[in-house]
């Protein structure tokens, strides 16, 4: 049983979604939430479940071992990053080298990188016209959106898409496949 970490700044259906899947799958559990914002509703939605959650500063994350050591006492075996916006420190990404994923609310490499997120990747796609978008679940690196694409999934864009509209399809991917991603990559740990 692999213990999971999972990094939140926003509201936290992904990570609610992974929580509650996690509970029955023998082959993970999500151990803590953690988020760099104290409002984020991901830490209601983890104390709700039961889920231990702590609040980190940039200068905890950036600038000391603090968060690190928190998933190393606690015997963290995977990362994921459900609607994270901070780069991962290098301090991180080296103990835990392709153990630590993102999902995407688009088909990387297109709109990805820093200020793609949420409605502006939605925004974006509209503007350009794509046919489809999608999600893209990835492993993490030192750049935004860079790491090697590990699984994708499609759904169309309408000509009467916005990006309230374009946000439910891909929600509905991102809970429709993720947990299974994670869990099919803790199966080959």
């Amino acid at each position: 049983m692999k213990n999971i970490a999972i990094f939140a700044s926003g509201s936290g259906t992904n990570a609610e979604n992974l929580i509650k899947f996690f509970r029955t799958s023998p082959f993970g559990r999500v151990r803590i939430v953690l988020s760099n914002r104290a409002d984020a509703g991901v830490l209601d939605r983890a104390q709700s479940l039961e889920v231990e959650s702590i609040v980190f500063s940039r200068e905890q994350f950036y600038k000391s071992d603090e968060v690190l050591q928190v998933l190393l006492e606690r015997g963290i075996d995977y990362i994921v990053l459900a609607g994270f916006l901070w780069l991962v420190p290098r301090n991180m990404l080296e103990p835990f080298e392709n153990k630590i994923v993102n999902i995407h609310p688009a088909l990387l490499p297109k709109y990805g990188g820093k200020g793609m997120y949420g409605k502006h990747v939605h925004q974006a796609v509209i503007e350009a016209g794509d046919a489809e978008s999608g999600i893209s679940i990835h492993y993490v690196n030192p750049r935004y959106d860079d790491g090697d694409i590990i699984f994708q999934a499609t759904c169309k864009v309408g000509p009467e898409d916005t990006p309230d509209s374009l946000a439910g399809k891909v929600h509905q991917l991102e809970y429709e496949y993720f947990p299974g991603v994670v869990e099919n990559l803790l199966k080959e740990l």
